[in-house]
């Protein structure tokens, strides 16, 4: 929940600010970005991460490129070129697309503006849509704490939190609204290997809230889930799409097998611009491959030997048929989703 001591991202000054989650826990470092292209290395190198931030970022980084324009008869061709770089950093998260198009959608309207207005009114909405984005994670949160006993131990992977969105969190929200409730909760929050999002920043996150929160290694869950100890797993989603299927952080999938082996409930929680409903089914999600380092080194240690091949996926896709439902800022989707999802992404608001 992002307060007055700390943010995710932010506009000020004419500049793109984040919070470099590289360097979290130990470190709090904001970096000031003034050109579209940082902005765009710093979705590719992590410097941001999570599905609802890269779209925030996404839209703040057009609006970089068009507050740099001094000659209207350019911003049609340095807003393409803007669209194109940042489309190219992340493919699997769909809200990186969702704040182009968003961006796209509002300068089409703008077109018999001067520039300076032209300028004005999309950095107005890039701020628009991340207080926008604050909002959807609180109603979020409020809808998925009905599903929460009181006394509930919840295991979460990797971050999907403030740090993950524009503030508040999905899967984060969901915990912090149970927790404003009055209801007992503890959390487990595994390491999330390679990025060690879980360790670094749910901990972090959820340890400045005071909420309880444990971390456990990745191949531990099996362990505390068997013995009783999990009564839920909850996590967020970059692409959610028509029949259900979700696409999370690698290692979500394994979860939602373990939840169907011990009988527990393995929810996604899910804003209405993560859902995709132009993609039928989950083999269709492009799945992002990142560099080997991420596995070979941890800490700056070599782990695996040189000349040894390494895969690195990012995501994985949870099949529909694993998941027991689905927690939006518009309402709870249950099976059959490819029937509950539609209704609420077009229910009037």
């Amino acid at each position: 929940m992002s307060s007055d001591a700390w943010f995710t991202i932010k506009w000020e000054n004419g500049q793109v600010v984040m919070l470099d989650q590289r360097r979290l826990p130990t470190e709090e470092i904001y970096h000031h970005y003034s050109e579209l292209n940082e902005v765009a290395i710093a979705i590719e190198e992590m410097v941001i991460r999570g599905a609802p931030a890269i779209g925030i970022a996404a839209a703040m980084g057009v609006a970089l490129a068009v507050s740099k324009v001094n000659d209207a008869t350019l911003l049609d061709s340095v807003l393409s070129q803007a669209v194109t770089r940042l489309s190219a950093t992340r493919p699997t998260a769909v809200n990186l697309f969702w704040g182009l198009e968003r961006m796209e959608r509002k300068f089409a309207t703008l077109k018999s503006h001067t520039l300076e207005e032209i300028q004005t009114e999309l950095i107005a909405e890039a701020e628009f849509i991340l207080a926008e984005d604050v909002n959807i994670c609180r109603k979020l949160g409020q809808n998925g704490a009905e599903l929460i006993p009181n006394n509930a131990r919840i295991l979460t992977h990797c971050n999907a939190g403030a740090l993950a969105t524009g503030g508040y969190g999905t899967a984060l929200s969901v915990i912090r609204a149970a927790v404003s409730s009055g209801k007992t909760i503890s959390v487990f929050a595994d390491e999330t290997r390679p990025y060690l999002q879980g360790s670094r920043l749910t901990s972090w996150e959820l340890h400045r809230d005071a909420i309880d929160v444990t971390v456990i290694a990745d191949n531990a869950a099996g362990h505390f889930i068997s013995r009783g100890e999990v009564d839920c797993v909850i996590v967020g989603s970059d692409r959610t799409v028509a029949n259900g299927d979700v696409a999370n952080k690698i290692g979500s999938y394994s979860l939602a097998v373990l939840c169907k082996a011990n009988n527990i409930p393995f929810y996604a929680a899910v804003p209405i611009s993560t859902i995709d409903l132009n993609i039928a089914h989950g083999d269709d999600i492009p799945i992002e491959e990142r560099g080997a380092d991420e596995i070979k080194f941890c800490g700056g240690i070599q782990l695996v030997p040189n000349g040894v091949p390494i895969r690195n996926p990012a995501f994985d896709v949870t099949p529909a048929s694993l998941v027991t439902a689905i927690i939006t800022e518009r309402g709870i989707a249950r099976p059959p989703f490819s029937k509950s999802l539609p209704a609420l992404v077009n229910k009037d608001q």
